[in-house]
């Protein structure tokens, strides 16, 4: 079986800046199939949960109350990596519109809602890999 790796918050860990989590069931339609991990930069990056909602500033990251949170952002991209060459992995389901996974889609760094076309840290690094990305709503994709 295939392993890919899927952020944990799609998974029910609640491990999104507010302590929640966006558990979708098509997700479970994924295990039948593939040897899932699941990941989540921010946590990796030793963000705490909850923590301050974060937008990327280029070349920056800040949370909402201006503190660069850049290094962590950086640091769970990279240990992600570390799993994607450790385990060979080549897909990656992600969280759209986050600062890290967001695949299509992030915020636009103003705190105001808006979305703006891009990819968050985490998802660039994986692409440069050659990681193939997709979000929840390509799901049929992979079945």
């Amino acid at each position: 079986m295939e392993t890919i790796i899927v952020s944990a918050c799609l998974l029910g860990d609640n491990t999104k800046y507010n302590g929640g989590n966006n558990y979708d069931p098509r997700i479970e339609k994924l295990k039948e199939k593939y040897n899932i991990v699941p990941i989540c930069p921010e946590s990796f990056g030793g963000l705490k949960i909850p923590r301050e909602p974060s937008e990327i500033q280029e070349p920056f990251v800040v949370s909402k109350s201006g503190k660069d949170v850049t290094n962590e952002f950086n640091e769970g991209a990279h240990k992600v990596i570390n799993i994607v060459n450790y385990m060979h992995v080549k897909k990656a389901v992600l969280m759209d519109r986050s600062p890290s996974c967001g695949v299509n889609k992030i915020y636009n760094g103003k705190f105001n809602g808006t979305l703006i076309p891009g990819q968050g840290y985490t998802a660039r690094l994986l692409k440069e890999k050659g990681v193939e990305l997709f979000t929840i709503d390509d799901i049929d994709k992979l079945l």
